[in-house]
């Protein structure tokens, strides 16, 4: 794994310069190509968008062929509901144990955010008013691999916010079946609806509805470069909850850090995908060296060794700065997914932290608890968008309607300096309607 020395060096490194929307490189753009012979990505997806609203049903299964390419005939979109309960008893019972329990902790955290939530909205004396959404969709992730915690962390909040109807839209696995993790996950989680349906036609179908797929007002979750173009296309019909990139972790570290631990989050980031960003900054030029040694050897022998070595190569390095808060300073730049603080005092540096989407401390600090077990939502802002975004919470399914009530006292106090400001504007009609009721209120008028 790569050294770097200096804030600079650092720096451009880290440095986010948009040089392609959603982070489409040409690259990617060729991978693309090639594996589906499609040269304007974009457009292809503004295609598919348009057929599924028109033709409904009978895109989807098309598209679901065309690009599935291990299906010889469609399979129904909905998945029977009485599946959801069976695939409970078809996993291993150690994986539903472990399931339950993480469902159990996201449920619980994101009922004291709703409470707070409520709290505070209580303490607006009536001017705001919580609604919570309707329908949402759940995009899981599947294909090749499977993701049932995608499917706590994103169902879970919803479901606590109070969600009328939550529906997931995930790829069919191998054999032509929707894996039975997910399956037993969306059954923990209390989803409604599963669709075997993955990719841009996913998208599609819960933004405009079709015969089978109910149109929703909230698309979430993460998926391939098709469904990210797509999610950013139909934003305005429905809601989303961002644009999700790959994976990303920054470890500040310190001389006290354990170089094995270190190594070991870097690796585990590598794992996502060849595009995870697994990074780590610290003040010891001592500590980096025996990290950089650490990784070689942990990273041999693996399942995605070949994932592991193109992501640690082609994103990852170590910076050796001056200081603990250049580092901080580095961190708040490239605003990363994950944050982890193997410092000591690790809480004396939190209020430096400007932006991450989400910080790790402890003397065992890893990432991976936060995947699946903590209890916050494991959906994050990634490719910089914690400047500006916020996890997955139950925030993202309600939404506020202000309460304004004119009475005598507030068109006397107030309505003359709305009449002014009105006519500043050059809208008359405006100042007019305020001096009719302020006139009637000094009448005593009803």
């Amino acid at each position: 794994m790569k050294i770097v020395e200096g804030f600079e060096s650092a720096g451009k490194l880290l440095s986010r310069q948009i040089l392609y929307a959603l982070n489409i490189t040409p690259q990617l753009r060729q991978s693309v190509a090639d594996r589906y012979e499609i040269d304007d990505l974009e457009g292809t997806v503004a295609e598919m968008i348009y057929n599924v609203a028109s033709r409904g049903d009978e895109a989807v299964r098309e598209y679901t062929l065309k690009f599935d390419i291990t299906l010889e005939e469609a399979a129904p979109l909905e998945v029977a509901a009485g599946q959801l309960e069976n695939a409970c008893g078809e996993i291993d019972p150690g994986l539903l144990a472990a399931l339950k329990l993480a469902a159990g902790r996201i449920e619980d955290f994101h009922i004291k955010q709703k409470d707070a939530i409520w709290e505070g909205v209580a303490k607006m004396g009536g001017r705001q008013l919580v609604r919570t959404l309707q329908r949402v969709g759940i995009y899981a992730p599947g294909g090749t691999a499977f993701y049932p915690s995608t499917v706590l962390m994103t169902a879970i909040p919803a479901r606590v916010a109070g969600v009328e109807e939550v529906i997931i839209a995930t790829p069919l696995g191998p054999g032509g079946v929707v894996p039975a993790p997910t399956l037993a996950a969306a059954a923990i989680a209390g989803v409604d609806r599963v669709f075997a349906i993955g990719g841009a036609e996913a998208v599609a179908a819960l933004a405009y509805g079709t015969e089978s797929v109910p149109r929703v007002d909230k698309i979430c979750g993460p998926g391939n470069i098709f469904v990210t173009v797509a999610k950013k296309m139909v934003y305005g019909v429905v809601d989303i909850d961002g644009l999700k990139g790959p994976s990303e972790v920054i470890l500040i570290a310190d001389e006290t850090a354990n170089a094995s631990y270190c190594a070991s989050e870097l690796v585990a980031q590598a794992e996502h995908d060849v595009l995870a960003a697994p990074i780590m900054i610290t003040n010891s030029a001592a500590l980096a060296a025996r990290v950089a040694a650490e990784v070689e050897r942990l990273a041999k022998d693996l399942p995605r060794q070949a994932v592991i070595q193109m992501s640690l190569a082609d994103n990852g390095f170590i910076a050796v700065v001056a200081s603990l808060d250049e580092a901080v300073d580095l961190a708040n730049s490239y605003a990363p997914e994950h944050l982890c603080l193997l410092v000591e005092n690790p809480d004396s540096y939190i209020d430096k932290i400007k932006n991450a989407g989400c910080i790790v401390t402890g003397p065992r600090a890893t990432v991976v608890m936060g995947d699946y077990v903590d209890g916050p939502s494991h959906a994050l802002p990634t490719g910089g968008t914690a400047r500006f975004g916020s996890p997955l919470s139950v925030n993202d399914f309600i939404k506020f309607i202000d309460v304004v009530s004119v009475d005598e006292a507030s068109i006397k106090g107030l309505g003359p300096s709305a009449a002014v400001i009105a006519r500043a504007e050059g809208l008359e009609a405006h100042a007019r309607a305020v001096e009719i009721r302020l006139a009637d209120a000094k009448r005593g008028n009803k």
